[in-house]
């Protein structure tokens, strides 16, 4: 009889995100669950003891060795790669002393996604402001994995189908953490072009859809009324989908925000793109708030992260909800294994 090889688990690279917050709870409360991946959390070990213990969570930490091979988990099981905190957590407590820690964790995931030695990165929530409080400038986990990776990049979310009639909504966004009054000049021809390349791609390439179907939101209410309420659209806008059209590709647009989220409307389309942050992901949020997942297109390996922030009035309490972060690993599982 001849022995067939099992295969390893995809390792997923767990991040943390702001030690004073939920993120090292949800990465407690992922491991209790039965996923069949190789988790390697990429933190402090008494960090992920305390929030298990908070949350009455039964864990079983190994510490990591990247040259063992995984091939079945068990439920409550997590490996651990050590990275010790520059200072004691309390948690609920933003410390900036601990800001340096949380950039290097996610260094040190991206390196390891880019040798390969994980097949995708999993992130917890983060604070951007006491990271720039501590001098360091940042602007968010998209931006900086884009930097890290010398890649260009979408950001995009996804709620999952409510029911059997329905489907995952997906909106990815043209501009992501601009102030308001910044993302006019941040919306030109080949950003929009840009953006709405690899949002083709990465649902070809990532999510196994053919040929997507794309809709493009406009800048201005109504789509800039023919011009009377901005010209974004002409200008910029239109001229970019127009290009991607005549690559091939099949997008729609640009279309008026306000309607083009009506339930009827959106069943033609596989993804939306809206222009900036607050436009495309109150809809998607009100939607599937808690079980949406963040993911990264354009980057060389898998990245998806939770839906939400830090929830420091919380954090320390045992009483987290760790559907979107389950939500997350279970798409990078899941993105991973169709790679």
């Amino acid at each position: 009889m001849s022995h067939v090889p099992t295969r390893p688990l995809p390792r997923l690279a767990l991040t943390a995100g702001e030690p004073a917050g939920i993120g090292p709870e949800l990465l407690a409360r992922l491991a209790a669950t039965p996923i069949q991946a190789d988790l390697v959390a990429i933190v402090d070990p008494a960090l992920i003891e305390d929030a298990a213990r908070s949350a009455r969570i039964g864990l079983q930490l190994r510490t990591y060795d990247p040259d063992e091979c995984v091939t079945a988990r068990a439920t409550g099981e997590l490996r651990v790669l050590p990275f010790a905190l520059a200072q004691a957590v309390i948690p609920g407590r933003l410390d900036p002393r601990n800001a340096r820690w949380v950039v290097d964790m996610l260094a040190r995931a991206a390196d390891g996604a880019g040798s390969g030695e994980f097949d995708a990165i999993v992130t917890a929530p983060l604070h951007k402001g006491v990271i720039n409080d501590a001098g360091i400038a940042f602007t968010g986990h998209t931006e900086f994995f884009a930097a890290r990776a010398a890649s260009d990049v979408v950001m995009m979310l996804v709620a999952p189908a409510r029911g059997a009639d329905s489907r995952a909504l997906r909106v990815a966004l043209a501009t992501t953490h601009l102030a308001l009054s910044a993302v006019p000049d941040a919306i030109t021809r080949a950003g929009v072009a840009r953006c709405l390349a690899i949002l083709c791609d990465g649902l070809a390439d990532r999510f196994g859809i053919a040929t997507p179907r794309v809709a493009v939101l406009g800048l201005n209410p109504h789509a800039g009324e023919g011009g009377h309420l901005g010209r974004e659209e002409i200008e910029e806008i239109a001229p970019a989908i127009a290009q991607l059209r005549a690559a091939g590709r099949d997008i729609e647009g640009p279309l008026a925000a306000d309607t083009a989220f009506v339930p009827a409307r959106l069943a033609r389309y596989d993804a939306v793109l809206a222009m900036y942050h607050d436009q495309g992901l109150p809809v998607l949020k009100h939607a599937g708030f808690g079980h949406a997942v963040n993911v990264t297109l354009g980057l060389p390996w898998i990245r998806t992260s939770v839906d939400h922030g830090t929830a420091l009035d919380v954090a320390g309490r045992g009483i987290a909800d760790a559907g979107s972060m389950i939500a997350a690993a279970q798409l990078a599982l899941e993105l991973a294994q169709r790679r």
